[in-house]
Parts: C-alpha cells; sequence; structure tokens
C-alpha cells in the first residue's frame, strides 16, 4: 500500500510538473511554429498556464502577424475551462472560454476571398485535395458544450479591397457572451446569447436563444445608427445613386428555424431613417433627393407564409429635384443606366408557388417639395412644389381593392392645388376631386414658347371639379367635370411687342370633358373685360400672325386637315353659351403714314348654341361701339363649325367718322378725308369655308381733305367718281359683293371690300354715264346714250327720243349738284355741210332731186360749190347753246353745272344719218 501510494505520489507529482510546467513550456514553443507552418504567421505569447486539476488553460498577451508583417490577431488574456465530467459522457466541454481584448484583422481581397483563407491555402497547398478526401466520407460530428463563452472589450479592423475604392471598419468594443450552448438536440433546453458591437457611433445589438441542432434562433436585432458611408461602400455596387448623408436604426424582433426548410419570421419590426440624402452622380454638387426622416412601425415577414406587413409609414419632409436635360432625358432616368435593359434570360425561370401577400397600412408624407427643372426648352422651366403633403390608406396585393388617397400642395411661384379620392391599382381606376386656386400661368410660359411666340405676363388658374379614369379597357377613359377659370391674364409678344390678349376673368362652367370619345362640353362661358390689341407693323405682318412659330406651322396644317371618308369625328366639342362682358379690341395699321388707329369698344352680347357637330343653330347678337361713338351690332346664326352647315351673320354700324379711315383714303384714294360719315351693312354667308357676302357702304356727304402723296393710289379723277356716286342728299349707297375661300391665306375680307370700292371708283371716273344707268335704263335708254344727244344735220333740231334723253340727263345733274356737264358742240362736215348746201339750194330755187342734187354734192366734194366760211362753226356753236339753254331753262339744271366747250367739227354721224354732239361730266 505504501509503494502504491509512493508510485501514485510520484505520478501525481509527474502530472503536475507536467500539467504546471511542461505543457505551458510546450504550447509556448510549438504554437508560435504552428502558426507559422499552417498560416505563414509569426506569432508571439508572453505566457502560457495550465492547470492540470481544474483542467484550465490561461494565455497572456498573444500577437501574431501576417507574411507581410501586418498584425493579424492578438489578445491580452485568454481562459478555456474545460468541463472533466463531460468527457465521461462522450462530450467536449467548456465551462469557461473568456477572451479579453481580442484584435483581429479581417481582409476582403479584390478576389472575394478572406485573408485567413488565403494564408492557409498559401501555406497548405496539399491540404485542399485532403479537405475533399475528408469531405468524400462524412463521419459523425463531435458533442460540443459550451458552459459559458464570452468576449470582452474586443476589436475588429475589417478592410474591404474587393471594391475600386478601398475602405476599412473599426469595430470597438466587440462584446460577445453565450450561455448553455450544445451541438447536439436538447428538450428545451437552448443557449443564450448577446452580442453589442460598435462602429463609431453606430451599434449593433443582438440577443436571443439559439440552438444548433435543431437550428433554431429567437431573439431581438438593433441596428443603431447606421451612417450613409458605412452603407455607401456596401450598397455601392448595387446602387446606382449617391449617398452623402443619413443614418439608419433597424430593430426586429426574429425567430428563425432550420430543417426540411428553412423558416424566418420578424415582427414588431422598426425602421428609421434620419437626415437622408441621395445624389444621382457623384458630380451633382446638390442631391437630387433628401428627406428628413423616414419612419416605418410594425415591420413583419414570414418567408415560409411568404407573407409580408407594414404598419404606417410616415416620411417628413421629403425633397425630390428631377431635371430634363436638352437631349430630353431625365436625369433620374440617365442615373439608371443600362440597368433596366439587362436580359434576364441567365435568369433562372420561376417556380409556380403561393402568391406573395403584403400590406401596409398607410402612407402619411409630410412637408414634402419636389422640383421639376426642364431644359429641353430655350427658356428652363422651373416648377417647385412646396408643402406637399401625401396621404394613402391601406395598400396590399389586393390590388383590385380601391386604394384612398389625399393629395395637397402650394406652388412656389402662388398658388395651392389639392386632391382626394380612391383609386385601384389593377385593374387601374382613378378617382377623386381636384382643386386649385391661385395658380400662376407664367409657369407653363417656357412650354407656351415652344409652341407659340407668347409670353404670359400675368394670368392666374382656379379649377374645382372631379376626375374620374378607368383603364380596365383599352384604351384609356376618363371624365372630368366641373368648372374652370382664368383671372388677370395678359400676354404679349416677347421682346417688348406691347399687350396682346387680356381679360379680367374667363370661367368655364359647367365643363364636362370626356378622355376616349373626345368630347368637351361647356354649359357657359363668361369673358369678362377681354382685350385685343391687333396691330400691322409696318412690314405688313399683324402681330398676331407673329404668335405661331414655324415649327407650329406643320402641327396646325394635321390639325386642319381633313379626316379620311368613313373615320371617327374626332374632337367634338359644345359650348351652351358665350357671354362677352365689357370687351374691347384695338386695331393699329403701321404701314400708312400717318398710322391708322381705332378701336371697338363696350363690346357685349351672347353667342349661343356653339358646336361642331350638326344639326347646329346657333344664335349670335354681340354690340358694341367704334371709334367711340359709331354703334356696331352683330348678329346671325352659327352653323356646326368645320362642317359643310352655313352660317349667316350681318353686321351692322353706323355713323362712323370718316376722318378715322382718312389714312387709308389717303392711300388708295390719293386724297385724305376732311368730313363724312361711314356706315355698314355686311351681309355674310359662310358655308365650310367658302364665304359669299353682300358689303353695303354708306358714305354721309364725305368731303376729301388735301391730297397724299402715295404710289398705290388710283390714277383715275377720283373726285368725279365720287360725286358720279353721291345722290343728291350727299349720299354713297353702293353695294360690293364679294365671294372667296377664307382658307386661302392670300384671302382677307377687309382689302377685297377696299378693292372693290377702289375698282368701282375707277370704272366710274373711267365711264361716267354708266354710273347714271338706273335713269337711263328708267327712260328707256342704255346708260352710254345719255353720253350725248344727235340733231338732224344741218339743223339744231334734235334727233327722235332726244329731248327725253335730255330730261334723263338734266335729273342725274339735279341729284348730283357736284357734277359738272361739258357740253362740246359741234358738226359732221360732210353731213352738215350738205345739209347746209341743200337749203342754200333750195333758198334760190334751184333742183336738189335726182342727177341735178348728186351733180351738187359731187361739186361741192370738187371745191366748186361751197358755203360761207363762217356756217358750220356758227352751226356748231348754236347747237351747244340750244342743249344748254333746253337744259337750263326747261330742265331747271342750275347754270353752275353746265359749261360750253370749243365746238367740235368732226362730230361724229350716228345710225340714223343724225349728228352727235358729245358731254363729258367733271365735278367741282
Amino acid at each position: 500500500m505504501r509503494n502504491l501510494l509512493i508510485g501514485l505520489g510520484g505520478l501525481l507529482g509527474l502530472y503536475t510538473l507536467a500539467g504546471f510546467l511542461a505543457l505551458p513550456w510546450w504550447l509556448a514553443r510549438t504554437l508560435p511554429d504552428q502558426l507559422e507552418q499552417r498560416m505563414g504567421w509569426h506569432a508571439e505569447v508572453e505566457s502560457i498556464r495550465f492547470n492540470p486539476f481544474a483542467f484550465s488553460l490561461e494565455a497572456d498577451t498573444f500577437a501574431a502577424r501576417d507574411a507581410d508583417g501586418e498584425p493579424v490577431t492578438s489578445f491580452d488574456h485568454l481562459r478555456v475551462n474545460l468541463s472533466f465530467l463531460h468527457l465521461f459522457r462522450g462530450i467536449i466541454g467548456f465551462e469557461e472560454i473568456r477572451l479579453v481584448e481580442p484584435d483581429v484583422r479581417v481582409d476582403l481581397l479584390n478576389d472575394g476571398g478572406i485573408n485567413y483563407v488565403r494564408d492557409w491555402r498559401a501555406a497548405n497547398p496539399e491540404s485542399e485535395d485532403a479537405a475533399a478526401e475528408d469531405a468524400s466520407e462524412p463521419g459523425e460530428p463531435p458533442k460540443l458544450y459550451f458552459q459559458q463563452v464570452s468576449l470582452e472589450g474586443g476589436e475588429l479592423l475589417f478592410r474591404d479591397f474587393s471594391q475600386e475604392q478601398a475602405a476599412e471598419f473599426r469595430v470597438a468594443p466587440l462584446d460577445l457572451t453565450l450561455n448553455d450552448l450544445a451541438t447536439w438536440p436538447r428538450d428545451g433546453s437552448d443557449s443564450q446569447y448577446s452580442v453589442m458591437a460598435a462602429l463609431g457611433d453606430q451599434v449593433i445589438e443582438w440577443e436571443g436563444d439559439l440552438s444548433i441542432t435543431p437550428l433554431y434562433s429567437a431573439g431581438r436585432l438593433k441596428l443603431s445608427g447606421l451612417r450613409y458611408d458605412t452603407a455607401a461602400h456596401f450598397l455601392g455596387p448595387y446602387l446606382p445613386w449617391q449617398l452623402r448623408e443619413g443614418t439608419v436604426t433597424l430593430e426586429s424582433r426574429y425567430e428563425l428555424a432550420g430543417g426540411d426548410s428553412f423558416e424566418l419570421i420578424t415582427s414588431e419590426g422598426q425602421l428609421t431613417v434620419q437626415q437622408l440624402a441621395l445624389a444621382l452622380s457623384a458630380q451633382d454638387q446638390e442631391p437630387a433627393l433628401s428627406i428628413d426622416s423616414v419612419s416605418v412601425e410594425g415591420i413583419g415577414f414570414d418567408l415560409t407564409g411568404r407573407e409580408a406587413s407594414i404598419g404606417m409609414v410616415a416620411i417628413e419632409q421629403p425633397s425630390v429635384t428631377a431635371v430634363r436635360k436638352a437631349n430630353g432625358e431625365i436625369d433620374w432616368q440617365a442615373s439608371l443606366g443600362n440597368r433596366d435593359a439587362v436580359s434576364d434570360e441567365s435568369a433562372p425561370e420561376p417556380q409556380a408557388s403561393a402568391p406573395f401577400r403584403w400590406s401596409v397600412q398607410g402612407v402619411e408624407l409630410t412637408g414634402g417639395q419636389v422640383r421639376w427643372r426642364d431644359q429641353v426648352p430655350d427658356t428652363e422651366a422651373d416648377i417647385a412644389l412646396n408643402n406637399l403633403t401625401v396621404t394613402l390608406g391601406g395598400l396590399s396585393h389586393h390590388l383590385e381593392e380601391p386604394i384612398s388617397y389625399r393629395v395637397s400642395s402650394g406652388l412656389a411661384a402662388g398658388g395651392r392645388f389639392s386632391m382626394a379620392g380612391q383609386l385601384t391599382p389593377t385593374p387601374f381606376t382613378f378617382e377623386g376631386g381636384l382643386s386649385g386656386s391661385d395658380i400662376p400661368l407664367s409657369l407653363v410660359q417656357p412650354y407656351v414658347r415652344e409652341q407659340a411666340n407668347l409670353e404670359l405676363v400675368s394670368g392666374r388658374l382656379a379649377l374645382d371639379g372631379n376626375l374620374d379614369l378607368d383603364g380596365q379597357d383599352d384604351p384609356l377613359t376618363g371624365t372630368f367635370s366641373g368648372s374652370a377659370e382664368i383671372t388677370g391674364l395678359d400676354t404679349r409678344l416677347p421682346g417688348g411687342g406691347g399687350e396682346l390678349v387680356s381679360w379680367e376673368l374667363l370661367r368655364l362652367a359647367p365643363v364636362e370633358f370626356n378622355l376616349n370619345p373626345a368630347r368637351l362640353e361647356i354649359g357657359t362661358v363668361t369673358l369678362n373685360s377681354p382685350v385685343v390689341n391687333v396691330i400691322r407693323a409696318a412690314d405688313g405682318l399683324h402681330n398676331l400672325q407673329q404668335i405661331v412659330n414655324a415649327s407650329g406651322s406643320s402641327v396646325e396644317s394635321e390639325q386642319n386637315a381633313e379626316p379620311p371618308e368613313g373615320a371617327d369625328p374626332g374632337f367634338i366639342f359644345r359650348i351652351g353659351e358665350l357671354v362677352l362682358e365689357k370687351g374691347s379690341m384695338a386695331y393699329a395699321d403701321r404701314t400708312l403714314e400717318p398710322p391708322f388707329s381705332t378701336a371697338f369698344n363696350n363690346l357685349a352680347g351672347t353667342v349661343t348654341g356653339i358646336s361642331n357637330v350638326p344639326p347646329q343653330q346657333g344664335q349670335v347678337a354681340i354690340a358694341g361701339q367704334l371709334a367711340g361713338v359709331a354703334p356696331v351690332r352683330f348678329d346671325g346664326t352659327l352653323g356646326a363649325l368645320g362642317t359643310e352647315e352655313p352660317s349667316n351673320l350681318h353686321l351692322t354700324m353706323e355713323d362712323l367718322a370718316l376722318p378715322v379711315l382718312s389714312p387709308y383714303f389717303g392711300r388708295y384714294l390719293g386724297y385724305s378725308v376732311d368730313s363724312g360719315k361711314l356706315g355698314l351693312a355686311l351681309e355674310y354667308e359662310i358655308t365650310g369655308t367658302r364665304l359669299k357676302a353682300s358689303n353695303e357702304v354708306i358714305l354721309d356727304r364725305m368731303e376729301l381733305g388735301a391730297a397724299v402723296a402715295s404710289d398705290q393710289a388710283i390714277n383715275a379723277p377720283v373726285k368725279l367718281g365720287l360725286a358720279l356716286l353721291t345722290d343728291r342728299n350727299g349720299v354713297i349707297d353702293v353695294n360690293l359683293p364679294i365671294q372667296g375661300d377664307l382658307s386661302d391665306p392670300q384671302f382677307s375680307v377687309g382689302q377685297i371690300v377696299m378693292r372693290a370700292f377702289v375698282n368701282l371708283l375707277m370704272k366710274a371716273a373711267a365711264s361716267p354715264f354708266s354710273m347714271l344707268g338706273s335713269l337711263a335704263e328708267f327712260a328707256g335708254f342704255s346708260s352710254e346714250e345719255l353720253g350725248y344727244v344727235s340733231f338732224v344735220p344741218g339743223t339744231v333740231q334734235l334727233g327722235q327720243d332726244e329731248v327725253e334723253k335730255l330730261s334723263a340727263l338734266a335729273a342725274a345733274l339735279r341729284d348730283r349738284p357736284e357734277l359738272l356737264l361739258n357740253i362740246r358742240g359741234g358738226v359732221a362736215s360732210e353731213a352738215d355741210a350738205l345739209a347746209l348746201l341743200k337749203k342754200q339750194m333750195e333758198a334760190r330755187g334751184e333742183d336738189v332731186t335726182g342727177d341735178a342734187w348728186a351733180q351738187a354734192q359731187q361739186a361741192w366734194r370738187d371745191g366748186e360749190r361751197s358755203l360761207p366760211p363762217e356756217a358750220l362753226g356758227r352751226l356748231a356753236s348754236d347747237r351747244g347753246v340750244a342743249i344748254r339753254r333746253l337744259l337750263e331753262e326747261t330742265h331747271d339744271v342750275s347754270d353752275k353745272q353746265l359749261f360750253l366747250l370749243d365746238p367740235a367739227r368732226d362730230a361724229p354721224v350716228d345710225d340714223q344719218g343724225n349728228v352727235t354732239v358729245q358731254f363729258t361730266l367733271d365735278v367741282r
């Protein structure tokens, strides 16, 4: 027994020496060598202690460097305490593993590998084959048990070389607590773990229960204060934009299990994003998106059940900027590059599975800002929304269920708009109430300039109504019903062109617009205090013509093109009533010298039944004043616009002071107008684009003024023409019919009417007696016959019916006191001479018959017989005097209108052989 005890004591001593001294010494020498051989590291350890009775190992101040001499891992203190009793049950148990202030460096290499794997493979090139052989014969995994594992005050340096821009992240402190963990199944015995790590202000907290076999874990994960630069580094390869600012906090409970299928369930999730700023590219100085905060409550996810749920989503003070570049590309779209165009041919075919279910309790967006900049127009468009508020009701995978919404916003330039209602994503339907107030039209000025040469100086839009859209069938259908108005409109031509069109109020109520088929119906259009300024510039171009851009001409021609036969009617519109109040239109013509200007004022009235759908019978009734005093009235009926239905319009005007039109008379007649009045009665029949018009022009007591030098003035005695057209009351009343095609750009009603009047004057001056045609016809003569009278040869005796002709001529002179009649007495040298010769022969008793008279005529022709030299002259003068005396004494023609001219010796002879005496007309 004593020897046994001595032997046992010796063994105990050897065991004690081996445990306390030999094993620590061997480990201190072997560990660096093994790390050198297996990893290529140079390692040092200050001390290693082993307690053979407590089965505990401790090591102090360990450090290892890789082949490049960089620190790869170290710790201040390690304590491992084995469980001796577990060994009898075939379990490798650890009562405690405690690591104090470990320092670990992990490198993610550019090939996606880890520095530890790289170092192992570099030091053990043959280990991969061996590992493959071991893997081909899997064995039973060992049973491991960890009663307590703790990591205190650790630090992890993570360096990422996998991207173009290398980055490093230092996690400190890194604390881990793990209790009661086993690698074999145990009923009702799960381990507890707790992890806390910090990357500056970024903190990860993770705690819960863990089971290895079967795999199961439940607990809580919280990521606090994740910075934008950390997220940007890892999301960079997948995110097309640049994160500039922002922090993320994410917290959720979870439960996961592994077995025949992997299960993951999360609940009570919360997401908070603070001060997010996102730029589309590195060159952008300002972020395209910024959000003050985003908070999401009640996040839940069930992987197996294919279901996700989200509570309320609250977004505060988001700001979005979008820019359409000059090439038409939107910056957000351009920032995506070709990501959307990547082919999905390599992607695996999706397997049939239960539909994914999801729901969102609602979305609330407050304090939003949206800015739209469009560089396509010549002048950049800049539209900004402020104080944007959006509220969405519940959303879910049931896309056919309606979603309520409410949107309201102000505009930076002034005004507000809002809409509220509901929509369904599939099939798409949208319904809601829209309203807007005090919205400045200047917002769309750049887009207006693209289509028209027009500047919107001022104007405010307001609208109120309901919009319904339905996309169940193709094409999209929808209606808008409500009212709209534009107040304070002021438009001008760019470059200081002056006011063009303006009004105080344009109101449309009620309005109904149908999207497909396109139809617009307006109950009443009220136009209050409209002002239109029409100016004809010195080059002859009207300012209204300058509105149309050259680029818009093709669009206009396409719109005016007739649809093919059998095609749909296209756009349909109806206006019940147009009410015009206190309207005015000014017109100036700068092609004249002096320039002409006038204005229509106090225009008021109605137009009813305006439509492009036949049959239609609209009514026009508008009255006003021209040049401040002349009353104007416009009446008539309207057929369907754009069709062949006729429209009959009647315009009357009275008492327009003619001096207003003096510049036009100076241009075309060569005289200004000193006094007089103008009246009009215009009858227009319009069928399609064809015009047939009757223009009755009444000039009352028109007095010409001074002569005006004009290259366009007619070369004719204007005063005579006017005098011929003027009756005894000083009135010129003429009808100037015209017709033409209004679609012809060269067709101008005003110019044609003026040309017709000028032509009438030229005709009067060139053929003055033709203007007395009505009187001549009344007396049974042609108008040409009033221009002369016939005398029996050799006498002052008028021919047959000549007395009646002079009576008609006298009546014309009495009706036109400004006319002067020039009477040129005359003789026909042969006819009158022979008649006088015959009388002379008869007075002497000579034979004037048969051969005797024939011989006498031949003798006169041969100069053998003659008359007194004064005989023919006296006869010519007597004839002129006889006519004047007859007109003055018998027909009461004023002697001031009758003038005798030098007699003519070559007067013509008419068909009856009578000698004609010619008249000419003149004017005072």
